[in-house]
């Protein structure tokens, strides 16, 4: 699985909990993945491709190509 080239975020893991009754009866796994974006970034004046999640886009930690 691919991560943030700039956070480091990966996938994480859990359990999706279903609520019955006011109980909670059922656990199933699941998994959270961050939301990444293939961008073309200026790397020490190259343009290279690599992985950035959305948070990291719109808080301008990357400079695009």
């Amino acid at each position: 699985m691919a991560k943030c080239a700039i956070c480091e975020k990966t996938a994480n893991h859990g359990n999706k909990l279903s609520i019955t009754r006011s109980h909670i009866s059922k656990r199933s796994p699941r998994t959270w993945k961050p939301n990444l974006r293939r961008v073309a970034v200026d790397v020490n004046g190259e343009t290279k491709r690599i992985y950035v999640c959305a948070k990291c886009l719109k808080d301008g930690k990357v400079k695009r190509a």
